[in-house]
């Protein structure tokens, strides 16, 4: 097995007791996985749309990847989300794609438009993990992928820049076509307390900072049948207006569990106890409640 040695610098992140527990985990747990410190972590945040055609902005909760270099041309892959489908795959940039677990398939389809673009053809060590799960109701493919992409590409990227992040979005789009552009193009653009219109002719910015106008931006999850999803948003939608909200609409491109509802600072407590009461005297699973904050692009964590 050969692995290509890593700047002394690296292995900080795991131990800093003042980092983001969740970018000192992915370190950690990469040198415990895959027994050496990470080169590189990137975190990439969750996005989602704002309900206009192109909208979007970036959520304040992050997915994080650890990546180093190899040279052998196997990729080693591990999740916390996943534990027991850590993975050691042959680096086949094309051809047949090698039989992986469900959760791995996605970040070896980019590790392998990376290495087809010249990025960790030698094989890469990955760990990747969300500060959010499914059941959330936001999108964690598109994060994953932009923080995979950083992470590898950063590795191999003179160490006075930083990888070329339009490049790398027009790389996941060709390898990925299934996924949501918008959504990768808020995690690697997106500013604080803006949204991001992707256009024809580029990017444009426009405010959008729901703290400073004394709002809120609150996702809403329910829980229980996949069968009754859309019956029960509909309800919950319902009794969040009637108790103060102003807006809400799906956060990705088709309705799914959860919605984003947009409400006064003060009327918070209210529309959060008003929706609980309702499912509760209904005998329903209470439905979940994530403060969002409008948040900026995937950064270098390490």
């Amino acid at each position: 097995m050969t692995a290509v040695p890593v700047g002394a610098g690296a292995p900080g992140l795991a131990r800093r007791a003042t980092a983001d527990p969740l970018f000192r985990l992915v370190a950690y747990a990469l040198e415990s996985a895959h027994e050496r410190p990470p080169a590189a972590v990137w975190s990439a945040p969750y996005a989602f749309h704002l309900g206009s055609p192109g909208l979007v902005a970036a959520a304040g909760w992050p997915v994080a990847a650890a990546a180093a270099p190899r040279g052998d041309g196997l990729v080693r892959l591990s999740s916390l989300g996943h534990p027991a489908d850590s993975c050691d795959l042959p680096l086949t940039p094309d051809g047949p794609v090698p039989a992986a677990p469900a959760w791995a398939v996605r970040p070896y389809a980019v590790l392998r438009a990376l290495a087809r673009a010249g990025f960790g053809s030698g094989g890469t060590d990955l760990h990747l993990q969300g500060s959010l799960t499914a059941a959330a109701g936001l999108a964690t493919a598109e994060p994953a992928d932009c923080a995979v992409a950083l992470a590898v590409a950063d590795v191999h990227t003179r160490a006075d820049e930083e990888p070329d992040r339009e490049r790398l979005a027009r790389l996941l789009a060709r390898a990925l076509p299934d996924g949501d552009d918008a959504l990768r193009r808020a995690a690697l653009f997106a500013r604080p307390g803006e949204a991001l219109l992707t256009t024809p002719g580029g990017r444009r910015y426009v405010p959008f900072d729901p703290a400073a106008s004394q709002e809120r931006l609150v996702l809403l999850a329910v829980r229980g049948d996949p069968g009754e999803r859309a019956a029960e948003l509909a309800r919950a939608v319902a009794c969040a207006r009637r108790a103060g909200a102003l807006s809400a609409w799906p956060p990705g491109r088709r309705p799914g569990r959860s919605v984003l509802v947009l409400l006064p600072a003060a009327r918070l407590t209210a529309v959060r106890a008003a929706v609980a009461e309702e499912f509760r005297g209904r005998g329903r699973p209470v439905p979940r409640f994530l403060n969002i904050a409008v948040a900026g692009a995937a950064r270098r964590e390490e």
